[in-house]
């Protein structure tokens, strides 16, 4: 950054890893441009404020965001409680957000839709390492303008973009014509969005934390609203990966959760359709007829998408990237998190060399990072951030130091589309269980009962 130091650091998206990002940066004396595309910080959590994470809070917390948060007078939650994502946003990233040094540097309703060297397109060589970046953003007052900055940290997550429900990658025959019968991901279905799913045939489709939280919310509003029909159909031969390690679980509010699951299957209170790959939907004016490439078809009145998610690389088109061809991830980092082979607990520490691309002072960080890969866990991006941060500084021996603890538990997300840890039922656990004192970061989702992290089962 040499050649641009009196220009800011752009850093896409104030969730928790783009506020830590932030945050280190103001540590090392450099200026943050912080560009959210919702109204306030933490507006993807935001959307499932509902949920309670499997993570307490020690490990939902970034260091150097703490600090800056203590300085001003600011009261750490309790270490062990495990928060909602509501209490995420409300305890955590709004206060930060709020903070002068945060606060003047932040620019809410500010969507970025490229970003670029300046004059230059990707084609362009020369000089290329010391032009500055253009990063063009559509502003909630209409208006389009180009910011120049000096490197661009993107922590954009992949909330905004979910797996579709059609096998092979591609949306279903009929998928996008269906929208209107198509709900969001993680719906609170017994609080803000119930009238949606009160007394209807609701199906839920994938074999993740998503579907588990939306399956038990969903019998839950089955006792109040005995007409409320649960379908679920998963793509793999069985749904025993949802269901977990039960008693053996080493959190025992995952641990519950898909024991729930299997116990309201088995009960009859869940209609499970295995084997079940989505080939087709039809839009009718009463319902939607959801088929399968075997020729089965089951009627619903709403469709729940619990397909997991997908970077949106579109905005980064004129960049000059370098990702592993699966799971598009950076290059490096692909091959150590792909899900074909490991989980949450086998991915190594990682910072900026394995994140870099060809475009020096670029850097995709956070859930975006992991590409398709289901295996990010929070703590892993808070890491990712301040060694990217070190490496921007100049100070490569404290970037190369990549240090972070995670279990070999075979634990890993298989649909999180936030920069946050997998969220668990609320009502798996209080917050006073405790569940999660392991003396290392003990995160994420379901154990695979394998030796990878593959969500074979959506």
């Amino acid at each position: 950054m040499d050649s641009a130091k009196n220009l800011p650091v752009a850093v896409i998206g104030a969730g928790p890893v783009g506020l830590a990002a932030a945050a280190h940066l103001l540590e090392r004396g450099l200026e943050p441009l912080i560009l959210e595309a919702g109204t306030t910080a933490g507006a993807a959590i935001d959307q499932w404020r509902h949920i309670r994470l499997f993570s307490p809070w020690r490990f939902n917390l970034d260091a150097a965001a703490v600090r800056l948060l203590e300085s001003a007078g600011w009261e750490t939650p309790r270490p062990t409680a495990l928060p909602y994502g509501g209490e995420l946003v409300d305890n955590y990233l709004a206060p930060l957000a709020a903070l002068p040094e945060i606060a003047s540097r932040l620019q809410t309703g500010a969507r970025v839709v490229a970003v670029t060297r300046a004059g230059m397109d990707k084609t362009h060589t020369r000089n290329r390492d010391t032009t500055p970046f253009t990063v063009r953003v559509e502003h909630a007052d209409g208006e389009t303008r180009d910011h120049t900055v000096a490197a661009v940290i993107d922590a954009s997550g992949t909330w905004s973009r979910r797996n579709p429900l059609g096998t092979s990658g591609l949306p279903a025959i009929g998928e996008d014509t269906a929208a209107d019968r198509i709900s969001a991901p993680l719906p609170d279905v017994t609080g803000r969005d119930r009238a949606a799913f009160a007394g209807r045939r609701v199906l839920v489709v994938g074999a993740g934390h998503s579907a588990a939280n939306t399956l038990t919310s969903l019998a839950d509003l089955a006792r109040e609203e005995p007409e409320t029909r649960i379908l679920w159909a998963v793509r793999g031969a069985s749904a025993a990966k949802v269901y977990g390690g039960g008693d053996a679980d080493g959190l025992p509010a995952r641990g519950q959760l898909g024991g729930r699951v299997r116990r309201l299957v088995e009960a009859g209170k869940i209609e499970l359709h295995t084997g079940f790959g989505i080939s087709s939907l039809k839009s009718l004016d009463s319902h939607v007829t959801v088929e399968a490439a075997d020729g089965r078809t089951i009627d619903a009145d709403i469709v729940v998408p619990c397909t997991g998610f997908r970077p949106d690389l579109d905005i980064l088109r004129e960049i000059r990237l370098e990702l592993d061809p699966a799971v598009e991830a950076p290059r490096e980092l692909g091959p150590l998190i792909d899900p074909e082979f490991h989980s949450c607990g086998t991915v190594p520490p990682h910072g900026a060399r394995l994140l870099a691309h060809p475009d020096k002072d670029f850097y995709i960080v956070g859930m975006k990072s992991y590409g398709r890969a289901p295996t990010f866990l929070l703590a892993t991006g808070y890491e990712q951030v301040r060694s990217v941060v070190a490496a921007l500084a100049g100070d490569r021996e404290a970037a190369d130091t990549v240090q972070l603890e995670l279990p070999e538990t075979g634990v890993c997300s298989t649909d999180a589309g936030t920069s946050c840890d997998v969220p668990a039922a609320a009502t798996a656990a209080g917050p006073d269980s405790g569940c999660c004192a392991a003396p290392e970061p003990v995160l994420g989702g379901f154990p695979t009962g394998l030796s990878h992290g593959r969500s074979g089962g959506n």
